[in-house]
């Protein structure tokens, strides 16, 4: 251990393009709060919760629809609820993990969804086999999780994702982050939030002013007062969420709708939810099973790669060591054997939304992401809270993520600064393909941030001959 608060693989290594060695790393311009700071407590605790809010989405998604597919609505209504408050816990657990001793990256841990559609292929199986209950068919996603998080804790801490780092230039890396954020766009609260069941169909008015909440916030009245720049995503789902409920309350929007608020289902919620490892029971293990899962987590793995080099370029750092890759990827695995332990039916994984938020918001802190880590964890043993965020509807997400996944992508294109492009004859031109605006290269480039306006109107390409300008 090192002095500077730094850790013995803080500083990352630098990007090796076919031009040399790049020059030390930069803190990012736009960056308000940068790795290692520690703002006042009070701040940390409203800034960590606005990162949590970012993927609560996919947080409170993913249990409801393992729900569904387990018929817990019917068998078993009031345990969903302790269902989704499972998740907060194991995302609280597991992010303290992580920033703490694996890869220590202000990165939040949760719920995967690459691990979703292997557990609804298992739960399909075994509903076909008479007398299989809910609790039997967790406990067999509760195994295939376990063994799954055991193969990636040997792939990081041996060394396999590592490994990869030296045949993995810029110009791979690139496009994995910029599809990753692409190929977000098509989740379920962007798309369709009925998931195919009747319904009203998506609500592009409340999604739209989402949208337009957090851009308004973080890249126009930002100059006007530093909560704007602090807390742009806190301030447009809140605001967003009070117009929904007063809408629902009046009856514009009514039950069944994906843009209603049921208020109701808060007040009869249970105040303290019991969550213990094994709560459903001793786990099972079905090779078939166990496969498929390990597929989904390979997967996950792979995405979380992209998410450590995204979240360093967007916190003004190198690309990620070999060392802090494997750690990574390793406390990840511990990560999913704890989801399996615990009975969350799914595994755990970096939070590409939250790689996201640092790029809207300018909060890089570990400490902020501690914080909130801590407040998610004494969250989910409160079934109001739990509750509560699940009352968000489903066009306030949508929102939300069509401001994260561009943010993503862009990030990802920004790789290709990093490329040595202009030594075999490129040139850069920069323009938002949405409106023709030319982008100056201070504007545009800001150390690795697109300019989120740019990302929203149409993906805005950083300067790539920054170091040459």
């Amino acid at each position: 251990m090192t002095d500077d608060n730094t850790d013995d693989f803080e500083e990352v290594e630098e990007t090796i393009s076919p031009e040399g060695p790049a020059s030390g790393v930069e803190r990012s311009d736009f960056v308000e709060y940068g790795i290692d700071d520690q703002p006042p407590l009070g701040e940390s605790i409203l800034l960590g919760f606005q990162h949590y809010l970012t993927m609560i989405g996919a947080t409170v998604a993913i249990p409801l629809a393992l729900a569904a597919a387990l018929g817990m609505f019917e068998a078993a209504p009031q345990q969903v609820g302790r269902l989704i408050g499972t998740f907060f816990v194991v995302s609280g657990i597991t992010t303290l993990a992580q920033t703490t001793i694996g890869n220590r990256y202000p990165i939040v841990q949760g719920g995967t969804f690459s691990m979703l559609a292997p557990a609804l292929a298992i739960i399909g199986v075994l509903s076909t086999q008479s007398g299989v209950g809910w609790q039997f068919m967790l406990r067999e996603l509760m195994g295939a999780v376990i063994v799954a998080g055991i193969v990636e804790v040997l792939i990081g801490y041996f060394g396999g994702m590592g490994a990869l780092k030296r045949y993995v230039s810029p110009i791979v890396i690139a496009p994995t982050i910029a599809l990753i954020g692409l190929a977000l766009f098509s989740a379920p609260q962007i798309a369709n939030p009925n998931l195919s069941a009747p319904g009203t169909g998506q609500n592009w008015w409340l999604v739209g002013l989402t949208l337009v909440l957090i851009v308004g916030f973080s890249q126009y009245l930002d100059t006007y007062h530093r909560t704007f720049r602090l807390y742009p995503v806190l301030l447009g789902i809140s605001t967003a969420w009070i117009v929904a409920a007063v809408l629902s309350v009046a009856g514009v929007y009514t039950q069944g709708s994906v843009s209603y608020v049921d208020l109701s289902s808060v007040a009869s919620a249970s105040l303290i939810q019991p969550i213990y490892p094994f709560q459903w029971g001793l786990p099972r293990f079905t090779p078939a099973f166990v496969i498929g899962m390990v597929a989904g987590m390979l997967a996950s793995a792979i995405e979380s790669f992209g998410d450590y080099h995204a979240v360093a370029r967007m916190a003004g750092r190198g690309a990620p060591s070999k060392k802090r890759i494997d750690h990574g990827i390793g406390m990840e695995g511990v990560g999913n054997v704890l989801a399996g332990v615990m009975g969350t039916g799914n595994g755990s994984t970096s939070y590409t939304e939250n790689v996201g938020a640092i790029g809207i918001t300018g909060v890089a802190s570990r400490y902020v992401v501690q914080i909130g880590a801590i407040v998610m964890l004494v969250a989910g043993y409160i079934g109001y809270v739990g509750q509560l965020f699940a009352t968000i509807p489903d066009p306030i997400i949508g929102g939300l993520y069509i401001a994260m996944f561009g943010q993503i992508a862009a990030v990802g294109l920004s790789q290709l600064q990093l490329a040595g492009l202009r030594r075999i004859g490129y040139t850069a031109r920069v323009r938002s393909n949405g409106h023709g605006r030319h982008l100056r290269r201070s504007q545009a480039d800001r150390d690795g941030r697109a300019d989120l306006r740019s990302s929203v109107h149409g993906l805005g390409f950083p300067a790539w001959d920054r170091r040459h300008g």
